[in-house]
């Protein structure tokens, strides 16, 4: 029959490697030979799940051993740079989950926590930071876009313009800079390139004067290589442009388009400031167009009115025509014609009422009705014209230059003497005056 002693007391570090042995145990047995083999294992107990035990043939000891960590690991994932990294649960490895880029983030900043198997609530935390080192993965460029510029009356060996390089890398791996021409590219026969050591490159010309009208715009390629391990190299091209200067080497003019970029003008500006001329115009264009097509308003002269003769003749007049004429119409007053007022003068409106003192059509007397339009007429404002004399008077009667009948006209010219008509007042000026003109002229 086997037997174990009382109990065993195995100690374990909480670093120990899973596999890694804890302790042995053996258990007592009388037989000899194949009755004596010994078959170890665990049955129950909190670490049932952790350890295993096997058995060694030789001594017939059961030897116990970590099957399980002691202590799980993970990440806190709530800060978003931690998903650049994973953990191993079991040992604690970190390991990167993508690809780093020390020019972009240099530093990681991750939060560990530990717990304990057989107590998942014991939990510890600690903060660990991740340093990325530079390696050399970047070129060097041109520290800036250079606009150069040589003088149409530059010397050889003139410098013209210095440039300067820079590197996204650390220092280490980056200055000092190098300054060369491509050798598998032909020689420049007008620029040259001098490396002054220092970071720093000039661009010198290789001969005498340069002119606009022949080339205005030159272009020189260049080699930058850094100081890193190994050592990475980069090409530009430097865009070079022709003006005229004055004696003491000050830019007079140079070609439009790098006039503009000397001025700080983008294509961007230059459209900006082309599309506000043509706004103006447009304005201008407009306003000359509205302006032409108003109408001025009509201006019609108090002369022009005044002046103006206008005659009323009824031809015939016999007996017939008179026996046929109704007398009626003219006693109706509501018959009358409304009142035609002026538009070039506006009156001024008097209220005045109209004075009737028949109360029937049938007692108004012609002669009656006469000098009421003719109160009217007085003092309506609206009769032009408004500065004349205006007089009313039968035919035949009370008319100081007689009668204007043609029965009483002579039949031929020469009998004829216009002068009475600068007696008939102011209404027949102008008719006196072109007869006695007549007059005159046959006289002559």
């Amino acid at each position: 029959m086997k037997s174990f002693p009382e109990h065993y007391q195995l100690y374990v570090p909480e670093s120990a490697q899973v596999g890694s042995a804890v302790g042995k145990i053996k258990a007592n047995d009388a037989d000899t030979g194949s009755n004596a083999d010994m078959t170890y294992s665990i049955t129950n107990g909190d670490g049932i799940g952790i350890f295993s035990i096997s058995t060694d043939k030789d001594t017939r000891e059961g030897i116990l051993s970590l099957k399980k960590q002691l202590l799980r690991y993970f990440i806190n994932n709530s800060a978003e740079e931690d998903r650049f990294f994973d953990i191993d649960a079991n040992t604690g490895t970190i390991k990167t989950s993508k690809v780093l880029d020390r020019e972009e983030t240099p530093w990681y900043n991750i939060t560990v926590t530990a717990s304990e198997n057989d107590n998942p609530g014991l939990l510890s935390h600690v903060s660990v930071g991740i340093r990325v080192l530079d390696v050399n993965d970047n070129p060097p460029e041109l520290a800036r876009e250079y606009d150069i510029v040589v003088c149409e009356n530059s010397k050889p060996g003139q410098v013209i313009h210095t440039i300067t390089a820079t590197d996204k890398d650390d220092f280490a791996n980056g200055p000092r800079f190098n300054f060369f021409l491509d050798e598998r590219l032909p020689m420049n026969p007008n620029f040259t390139l001098k490396d002054n050591e220092d970071n720093t490159a000039s661009i010198l010309t290789r001969r005498r004067r340069f002119s606009r009208t022949m080339q205005d715009v030159y272009y020189l390629p260049i080699m930058i290589s850094d100081g890193g391990i190994p050592s990475l190299s980069s090409s530009s091209t430097l865009t070079i442009r022709v003006c005229a200067c004055e004696r003491d080497g000050r830019v007079r003019t140079c070609h439009a388009e790098a006039f503009l970029s000397s001025a700080g003008l983008s294509t961007g500006a230059l459209i900006a400031i082309l599309l506000c001329v043509l706004i103006l115009l447009a304005i201008v264009v407009l306003f000359i167009t509205l302006r032409r097509s108003k109408k001025e308003p009509l201006i019609i002269s108090e002369e022009d009115v005044r002046e103006n003769v206008v005659t009323y003749d009824d031809e015939g007049g016999g007996e017939e025509d008179t026996e046929a004429f109704d007398i009626t119409a003219l006693r109706n007053p509501s018959a009358a014609e409304e009142f035609k007022y002026r538009r070039d003068i506006r009156p001024e409106v008097q209220l005045t009422p109209r004075h009737q003192t028949l109360s029937t059509l049938e007692s108004i007397d012609v002669q009656e009705f006469i000098k009421q339009r003719l109160t009217e007429a007085d003092l309506d404002p609206s009769v032009p014209p408004y500065d004349s004399l205006q007089t009313y008077a039968y035919e035949g009667q009370r008319s100081e230059a007689g009668s204007i009948s043609s029965l009483d006209s002579a039949t031929t010219q020469s009998d004829q003497d216009y002068h009475f008509l600068g007696d008939w007042g102011p209404e027949f000026k102008k008719l006196a005056e072109l007869y006695g003109e007549m007059e005159s002229e046959r006289t002559t």
